[in-house]
């Protein structure tokens, strides 16, 4: 079958060029000690930035959900899957983020890719006399959703595409300058996922609302994390405005599942008239969202902010204790800490130094980051100590010499 063969060549050149990936097996709850493939490791790869995935009220809420809603929404939000429980978390939602965006509504979303998905092909669709009517300006290190979003959102209403350097706002200024189009969308994620650094948003909404765009605003990784309260980067940065639209995950610092999109009412009402992966998606189990009210909860209290204090003491330590002699560490003021290694090669190697050593924290390749950017992706949570990450940083000083001194070989 000539599938099946190019199947094969194609998975063989994938595995020449080291790019072949693989699944690892969890049989414990995410925590910084996961049990992998019959191992106990000390992970530095999670998401969970403050350690929520495994606490007991979270625990306790999922299981109270089940027993009031069952396991299932049984199908759509507009057909029949809208449980009471959604809707009290997207009011929830919608009142974290209504100190930055003026009449804030929120829909909950399975996942953040959804989620993306839907914001940015539905708000695509607002102008639609003709190809150039509508411009998306992307943001060139965009997470992988986001790109996706911006590619479908072309495909279907023939926008045209711009994709920009969020270190280079003169160059992105000069093109909205001379844009004619009638729409305008600024696309960026809040915090970039494999760089850890933050986008300048504050920026960019003064060239939404100098250019009469809207933006929209991925903060996966803010959300919990960032601002006093821990809503995000809206809060962080105290910005205010109806041309905001925020999406958030749930699964990360949260610690369990889905997301949303928040912003201005009237526009939200557009996304749920037109966003195909909303309106034809089963609605996620109502026991989820029954467990993520008592997250935002968890969130927002004297508990949230001691867990994003420890998640910042951990940082700072980081970047003020990791000193390498070659390798090249980012100066990120997130949970995200990137290891800039190069080849896919090293990057494959050090990463199984790490795991002989008992860590995990896989490597990271094209094209999920940038050829001749192969790294580390090192993450931190609130439920590692200093103890740990000390421990760490001592042994990947370690494994640096050990590279080098194999490499001079």
């Amino acid at each position: 079958m000539h599938a099946l063969k190019k199947a094969q060549t194609r998975l063989a050149e994938l595995e020449q060029n080291l790019l072949k990936r693989s699944l690892r097996t969890t049989t414990s709850p995410c925590t910084p000690h996961p049990t992998v493939d019959g191992r106990t490791l000390k992970a530095f790869c999670s998401n969970d930035y403050l350690g929520f995935a495994n606490h007991p009220d979270l625990i306790v809420a999922l299981a109270e959900g089940a027993k009031l809603y069952g396991t299932g929404s049984g199908a759509s939000h507009l057909i029949s899957g809208h449980s009471i429980a959604h809707a009290k978390l997207e009011e929830a939602l919608a009142s974290l983020q209504a100190p930055f965006i003026p009449h804030a509504r929120a829909l909950f979303f399975c996942t953040g890719y959804l989620a993306n998905l839907s914001a940015i092909t539905a708000l695509a669709s607002l102008e639609n006399e003709s190809a150039s009517s509508t411009t998306i300006y992307s943001g060139k290190l965009n997470h992988a959703s986001l790109i996706d979003g911006v590619r479908l959102a072309t495909a279907q209403t023939k926008a045209n595409t711009v994709i920009f350097d969020h270190h280079d706002l003169l160059d992105l200024e000069r093109k909205l300058a001379s844009d004619t189009a009638a729409l305008k969308l600024i696309v960026t994620d809040g915090v970039f996922s494999m760089d850890g650094d933050l986008a300048p948003v504050t920026e960019l909404l003064a060239l939404a609302e100098q250019y009469d765009a809207l933006l929209i605003v991925d903060d996966a990784h803010g959300f919990g994390v960032l601002g006093e309260s821990g809503c995000g980067i809206l809060e962080a940065l105290q910005l205010h405005s109806a041309r905001l639209i925020y999406i958030g995950t749930l699964g990360k610092a949260a610690g369990i599942s889905g997301a949303f999109i928040c912003g201005e009412s009237t526009l939200i009402e557009y996304i749920l008239q037109k966003a195909r992966p909303y309106i034809y998606s089963t609605a996620t189990p109502p026991a989820i969202a029954h467990a993520l009210l008592r997250s935002l909860q968890l969130i927002t209290s004297a508990e949230g902010k001691q867990r994003r204090q420890q998640l910042s003491h951990l940082i700072t330590t980081w970047q003020t204790d990791m000193v390498f002699s070659s390798w090249q560490k980012m100066s990120s003021t997130t949970a995200i800490q990137p290891i800039i290694l190069g080849e896919n090669k090293i990057a494959l190697a050090v990463a199984q130094h790490l795991a002989d050593a008992g860590y995990w924290i896989p490597a990271i390749r094209p094209p999920t980051v940038p050829a001749g950017s192969a790294r580390l992706r090192v993450t931190f949570s609130a439920s590692h100590t200093i103890t740990e990450l000390r421990e760490l940083i001592s042994t990947l000083q370690q494994i640096e010499l050990t590279v080098l001194a194999s490499n001079a070989q």
